[in-house]
């Protein structure tokens, strides 16, 4: 993947969830509105963590440049995964 590609994957993914729980928000007025902004202030967070670390890689080597834009693409699955489970337990 190059950098271009993870950048906007990033932007797209954290986007699409922040919509996401403003959806929730303004479909359900009864639930505590707090907890939909903490969601998505840690999306914010976890986005600029990883803008950060894919600006800041490590330039050791070819492989270990691979490895580390892998990582951080699990970790933006992981990052959403948990927040999507957080937004659903919001839900019931």
């Amino acid at each position: 993947m190059n950098l271009r590609v993870i950048k906007k994957d990033i932007e797209f993914l954290i986007g699409d969830f922040v919509e996401d729980c403003l959806l929730f928000a303004m479909l359900h007025p009864d639930k505590d509105r707090t907890k939909v902004e903490e969601l998505i202030e840690k999306a914010s967070d976890l986005a600029d963590g990883l803008f950060y670390r894919v600006n800041h890689p490590d330039k050791s080597s070819k492989k270990a440049t691979k490895a580390h834009y892998k990582e951080i693409g699990h970790d933006l699955i992981k990052g959403l995964d948990d927040l999507c489970e957080g937004l659903s337990a919001l839900a019931k």
